[in-house]
């Protein structure tokens, strides 16, 4: 079975960084598009960001300019560098990631057990 584990979260000032990581563990054959979500207390879970196995990334509105995606296949490890965070940024940031085990096998939806990052004076 493969997990996703993130890393990386914690208590910051507005305007300050972090930088999150999720590591893929387990059977991997490969990963197509990986990506990370948040969800605030009672919010609806909302799109952060994405990337491809191309390299192709995509931002929130709300996170454009201030957010970056990067992965790094060797590793099976998505990052997100958080700059110039914002009390809104506060959620559990949760990571997910289409992979597959074997070459035989369908791409599955994988979602890490979030981790908290709060951003307040």
């Amino acid at each position: 079975q493969v997990q996703l584990v993130e890393s990386g979260g914690g208590l910051v000032q507005p305007g300050g960084s972090l930088r999150l990581s999720c590591a893929a563990s387990g059977r991997i054959f490969d990963i197509n598009t990986m990506g990370w979500y948040r969800q605030a207390p009672g919010k609806q879970r909302e799109l952060v960001a994405t990337i491809t196995s191309g390299g192709s990334t995509n931002f929130a509105d709300s996170v454009e300019g201030r957010f970056t995606i990067s992965r790094d296949n060797a590793k099976n490890t998505v990052y997100l560098q958080m700059n110039s965070l914002k009390p809104e940024d506060t959620a559990v940031y949760v990571c997910n990631g289409h992979i597959r085990s074997t070459i035989w096998v369908p791409y599955n939806e994988y979602w890490g057990q979030g981790t908290q990052v709060t951003v307040s004076s």
